[in-house]
């Protein structure tokens, strides 16, 4: 990303060959930072839900902790324009990453009062399990939106639209122990899984059900870094997209009001998360619903009464079948519809898309992310004791909200990263040709 706006009039002519330099230098320090922040994760035996917390977040701060001392010693030493200003913006998109990672933790653990409150709604059945996760999704947009919006204003002030993108890699530069946080959380839903089928001992369980409700939550925050700095990436790429089609004559306008191009790419931007959403939710039914089906066929067959063994090669070719099936349609929107609309409409139009999208894709990952985490964590909560535990008609309450919480923060929340950055960058890509096709008036 950086070297994308370094080499472009972004920030060649300011920084040089050191403003693309730069975001392979912090992206490296992040490896090894990354390493070292893993070895400061430590925890002990009956440790409640907050000291697993602080335990996990003592491997993301240390890994901040230590990329702000390396960078204060390479920044310097690069021959790059204000290099201050730009320590700080590394800095800030830290500090953007631990505060979205904080507000995620407390909204989707059931340690604090949100998922706790849709355990108290399990008592009054499943529909008010899923109005108090809906809620709960709704309100945790705020916290990160606004260190977003705190992000880009403070980078753009210190170092324009190369310090956004700056940003961006500074919060993504621990993304080694990030990413591990958030692919603990179904390595120890999966212990847990193993425990209870093998038939462990009860405190086996119990450990694996502490560390299975923090993966729920470390998972959530992974995907809280992702849409964050998704959010700053692609809105470099839509400034770059921007000085890409304009000319030295004239420059490409994203006015509201009196350009009656930009309004219907706002709108139809805005709808394009929730058309892939609705995708992907149907895909995950659908591909849910073949593997019942398959399920059921061998119980039919004998399997309870063991007169047959299980056939797991049929359960994993359906998932497997599926999973590339259900992304055609989605994958084909996410890549046709920019290209249609810069090529039928123009630049403003598309430019008009895209903030759309980013804008409405971004709120809507983080609602889906944070209330299928609240949701599982709710039902843990309850497993472990409280409304009755494991068994009673609240568990079972917040078993539909789990259910419908699943498809939320593992398939669709994630994948709106995704579609934000793709068609940012498919129209980065059109942009020379958008630019030899239609003209930009000044």
């Amino acid at each position: 990303m950086g070297s994308i706006l370094a080499a472009g009039t972004l920030g060649l002519d300011e920084h040089g060959s050191s403003g693309v330099a730069l975001p392979f230098y912090i992206a490296g320090g992040g490896i090894i930072a990354s390493i070292i922040g893993t070895l400061f994760v430590r925890t002990q035996e009956g440790a409640s839900q907050e000291d697993l917390l602080k335990a996990m977040r003592m491997g993301t701060v240390s890994a901040s902790a230590i990329i702000v001392v390396f960078c204060g010693a390479v920044v310097p030493m690069l021959n790059i324009v204000a290099p201050l200003k730009l320590y700080f913006t590394i800095v800030v998109g830290l500090l953007s990453g631990i505060g979205i990672g904080t507000a995620t933790e407390y909204c989707t653990s059931h340690a604090f009062y949100p998922t706790q409150s849709i355990a108290k709604a399990a008592e009054t059945g499943p529909a008010t399990v899923i109005i108090q996760g809906l809620a709960v999704g709704m309100f945790s947009v705020s916290p990160p939106t606004i260190i977003i919006v705190i992000a880009i204003v403070v980078s753009m002030s210190l170092t324009g639209v190369y310090g956004v993108a700056i940003a961006a890699v500074g919060m993504l530069s621990t993304l080694g122990v990030t990413l591990a946080t958030d692919a603990y959380g179904p390595v120890a839903d999966n212990a847990g899984g193993i425990a209870e089928m093998a038939e462990m001992p009860p405190e086996v369980r119990d450990r694996t059900d502490a560390l299975d409700g923090l993966g729920n939550t470390t998972a959530a925050t992974g995907k809280g870094f992702a849409i964050g700095s998704a959010v700053l990436t692609s809105l470099a790429l839509l400034s770059a997209f921007q000085k890409a089609v304009s000319s030295a004559s004239s420059d490409l306008k994203v006015d509201i009001i009196s350009n009656p191009k930009v309004m219907p790419g706002l709108l139809i931007g805005g709808m394009l998360p929730f058309i892939f959403s609705g995708f992907t939710m149907l895909a995950v039914g659908r591909s849910a619903g073949a593997i019942i089906e398959e399920v059921r066929r061998q119980f039919r067959l004998g399997l309870l009464e063991g007169t047959v063994k299980p056939d797991y090669a049929a359960c994993v070719d359906i998932a497997t079948k599926a999973s590339l099936r259900e992304m055609i349609a989605p994958g084909i929107m996410a890549v046709l519809v920019p290209a249609v609309m810069g090529m039928s409409m123009g630049p403003e139009a598309l430019a008009g898309l895209l903030t759309g999208s980013i804008v409405s894709g971004s709120m809507l990952a983080i609602m889906m992310a944070n209330a299928g985490g609240a949701w599982d964590n709710c039902k843990k909560y309850i497993e472990g004791g409280k409304y009755g535990g494991k068994g009673s008609q609240c568990h079972t309450a917040a078993v539909v909200g789990d259910t419908v919480g699943d498809p939320f923060k593992d398939t669709s929340g994630p994948s709106l990263n995704i579609l934000i950055k793709l068609m940012s960058i498919i129209a980065l890509v059109m942009a020379p040709a958008l630019k030899s096709t239609w003209t930009i008036e000044a």
